[in-house]
Parts: C-alpha cells; sequence; structure tokens
C-alpha cells in the first residue's frame, strides 16, 4: 500500500500578493521607489545548475517563480504600480527547459501592473525611476546595487536633458523584513502543513531506524517523505549524527554507521511553497533508552516543554532563553556535570560548555527567517502572527572529566511554534517527544 497523501492548503493568491505590496509601498516616503531583483540560476558543474530556488524577498512580494526577474515598484504611478521584468520569450531555450510565462503571462498570472521583457529592462528603468528622489533596494544584494548604480550613472549622464536621478539609495530591508515577520493565515496554513509533513518525515525515519543502518539511509526516509507530499525537499542539509556526532551542531556529512546503544539526533524539516519546517528529535538506535541517555533526555524535555509554554503575546525571546539556560544548569548540576551554585555556573559561562547555542530562531519563508531580535535596544515583545523555534539541547564532551556514561551524548529538541492571540500553536506536535511515547513507536516498526 503506498503511503498516504496529505490534502495542501491553498497557495497564497494573487490578492495577497498585491496586499503586501501595497502596504510596502505606504511605508515608503514620497518620491521613493524599490528596485528588488530575484534570484538567478546557480551552476552546480560544468553545464548543469542547481534546482531553482526564488529569492524569498522576491518571493514574499510577487509569487513569480522563474529567474532573472526584477520587480519595480513605484508608489503613486497612474499607469501601475508594480511592474516586473522577467526572461523574454524564447521558442528555442524553452523548448529545452520548459515554457516561460513572459510579460503577457506575469501580469495574466502573477497580477503586477505591468512587465516587461528582459530586453527591455535598461531603456525602461531610466524612464520608470528618472525624477524618484530616493531608490529603495537590498543593500546586501551585490547585484541590486550595481544595478542601482548603473542606473543613477546613466541618468546622470543625461542632468542637462532633463534627467533627475536618484539623490540617495536606501535599503529596503528593514521594512520588508518586519512585514515579513508576522505571518497571515495563509502562511501559517502552509507553515502548518510543513510542520506536519516534515513530522511524518520524523515519525518515517524514527520507525527505520535499527542498528547497522548508516546516517544517510535514515536521511533518505526523510526527504522520501519530503518530497512523496508534494514538497520541494528539505528545507535545509538535513542533519542525522549518530553517537557522538550529535555534539557537532551543524553536522551533515550523513557518512556513519548506526550503532547499538547510541542515540541518534535528527535536524529537518521539508520546504513546501518555500515556506520551511524545522523539527529535531533525538531518539535511541535501538528503540530504548539506557539510565544516562534517560536522565539527560528527560532533562532536556523538561526544560524544551517549559518554554514552549512560556510562548505568548509580550513574551519576549530573551525571557524564553534565560529560562532555559536556568533548567539546564539547574540540571547538569544535579546530574553532576557541573558545580556549585546555578546563578554562579550562568554567570561564568560554565554551561556553555554543554549548550552552545541560543534557545529560538524565527520560521518562514526562510529557516532562519528575518526579523529583527531587538526594538530600540530592548528585547522584541512576541505577537500573533510571529513563528519561532524552541530547541534547547546538551552537547556532552567525551572528556576524561565527564562521567564515562554521559560521554559523547548530543540531544537537542525542537518544535515549530506559532505565537497566536490567547498563547501559543505547537505546529509540529505530529512527531512524539515522550521518552514512552518514542519507545513505543519504535517497539511497532
Amino acid at each position: 500500500m503506498l503511503p498516504e497523501i496529505l490534502p495542501r492548503p491553498a497557495p497564497i493568491g494573487n490578492d495577497e500578493y498585491r496586499a503586501r505590496r501595497q502596504a510596502l509601498m505606504a511605508s515608503l516616503p514620497a518620491g521613493s521607489a524599490v528596485l528588488l531583483p530575484g534570484a538567478a540560476l546557480v551552476t552546480r558543474s560544468r553545464d548543469s545548475e542547481f534546482p531553482f530556488r526564488q529569492d524569498s524577498d522576491f518571493h514574499y512580494l510577487t509569487g513569480f517563480p522563474e529567474p532573472d526577474a526584477l520587480l519595480v515598484l513605484l508608489p503613486g504611478r497612474a499607469e501601475g504600480e508594480s511592474v516586473l521584468f522577467c526572461q523574454d520569450r524564447d521558442p528555442a531555450l524553452e523548448a529545452w527547459t520548459g515554457i516561460r510565462l513572459g510579460a503577457e503571462g506575469a501580469v495574466r498570472e502573477h497580477g503586477v501592473d505591468q512587465a516587461f521583457e528582459n530586453a527591455e529592462r535598461d531603456e525602461r528603468l531610466e524612464a520608470l525611476l528618472d525624477g524618484r528622489r530616493t531608490l529603495y533596494l537590498p543593500l546586501a544584494n551585490n547585484e541590486a546595487l550595481v544595478l542601482a548604480d548603473e542606473l543613477r550613472g546613466r541618468l546622470a549622464g543625461r542632468v542637462r536633458r532633463g534627467a533627475r536621478p536618484p539623490e540617495a539609495f536606501a535599503d529596503i530591508a528593514p521594512l520588508l523584513h518586519a512585514q515579513r515577520q508576522v505571518k497571515s493565515e495563509a502562511e501559517l496554513a502552509l507553515m502548518r502543513h510543513a510542520a506536519e509533513v516534515s513530522a511524518r518525515a520524523h515519525v518515517r525515519a524514527m520507525q527505520a531506524a535499527r542498528p547497522g543502518l548508516a546516517e544517510y539511509q535514515l536521511q533518505a526516509e526523510l526527504e522520501h517523505e519530503f518530497r512523496w507530499q508534494g514538497g520541494s525537499g528539505p528545507a535545509y542539509a538535513s542533519i542525522v549524527g549518530g553517537g557522538a556526532n550529535a555534539c557537532v551542531l551543524h553536522y551533515i556529512e550523513n557518512a556513519a554507521r548506526l550503532r547499538d546503544g547510541d542515540l541518534v539526533l535528527i535536524d529537518a524539516g521539508g520546504e513546501f511553497d518555500l515556506y520551511a519546517g524545522d523539527i529535531t528529535r533525538t531518539f535511541p538506535v535501538n528503540g530504548r533508552f539506557d539510565g544516562a541517555q534517560r536522565s539527560l533526555y528527560e532533562l532536556v524535555l523538561g526544560v524544551q516543554e517549559r518554554a514552549v509554554d512560556a510562548v505568548r503575546p509580550g513574551a519576549t525571546l530573551a525571557e524564553i532563553h534565560d529560562l532555559v539556560v536556568h533548567g539546564l544548569t539547574e540540571g547538569l548540576i544535579g546530574l553532576g556535570l557541573l558545580e556549585g551554585e546555578v546563578q554562579a555556573r550562568i554567570e561564568d559561562d560554565s554551561y556553555r560548555r554543554f549548550y552552545l547555542h541560543s534557545t529560538s530562531h524565527w520560521l518562514g519563508l526562510d529557516v532562519h527567517d528575518v526579523g529583527t531580535y531587538r526594538r530600540d535596544g530592548e528585547p522584541l515583545p512576541l505577537e500573533p502572527g510571529m513563528v519561532l523555534t524552541i530547541e534547547p539541547g546538551l552537547y556532552v564532551p567525551a572528556d576524561d572529566d565527564i562521567p564515562e556514561a554521559f560521554r559523547g551524548i548530543g540531544i537537542r529538541i525542537e518544535d515549530d511554534v506559532a505565537v497566536t492571540a490567547t498563547g501559543h500553536e505547537v505546529l509540529s506536535a505530529g512527531v512524539p517527544k515522550r521518552v514512552a511515547e518514542i519507545e513505543a513507536l519504535m517497539a511497532r516498526k
């Protein structure tokens, strides 16, 4: 019997993309324009490319799926405020690489006001941006900077004939990323789906695990589920670390054999309509936690569950991280891995020998999604529509001063959590994380 295929939520509609563009333009000062390039194809080897993935900011404002596109936003322009430049129609090339939408298709399918093919771009850009005082663009994007500089230079060369080049460049990222930080209901539906499928993939990996398999074979189980459910694949490089490999935070070799008696840490999530899932689970290769593994795991789990419960409007990620650091440090002292008073071990950073990273990051179109963590120097309060991860962990080095039973154990537990009006929603609840639930699931494999 073939695995179940989950129904997919509706894609983001053109009305929402249009509303996003209008909201961004409403935040700009008078006389401004926006210049935002899409992504380009990237060569993988010789004449083959990596699978195309659109730039997240560009996708957020257009939904346009083709490479080498450019969005221009022109607030107040009577002929249309959103102008898209795209690849030229070329029947000879399209026979090899697929049909291109072209200018007419971009307007018809994606709801921009006007579109032109790239062959007309340079000439039309000069006319479109002549007289715009401030040009907003992603200043971290070299392609955008080069294009803007060239455009301003051409207009400056025609000042005597009445041209008015932009007076200043400004960064669009802070405005756009603040907008992306709070998700709409349509976005949350896609993120629930990404998390649900990611959870099913983790369950599948748990059920497949056994001593003697390679880490990459569990990776194959995960990524099969992502693709089977219609995703583009993993949202980031899947991490499958058995034994001490789990102590390497971004271990992606996934080449070792899984050993009886070891734990395996999997950090993996699928991508759907460019929205990311991001889940971590740690479980025993043979299906049963031993004493030291169980003690350390229960410590991380208890802290993780308290941190998830703390997610609500008005809370801050700094407060949640402090809660996690205190809980883990207290537990490490209780297990004999640290000595002394809890606050002293926090203040001297002793706990960082075992806990090296932050507790949370934003989640959305990027797995480490855009958005600030502070406002006016203060931690940013959570608000409904924000989506974040909660992912405490402990990573015990195999050093001589560590009790032998704990050496080389790495544990991380990560869930995707949306902030709601009354608290939170755990999007990734479909994969078990309590000891009894994991052992029962693996016993049924």
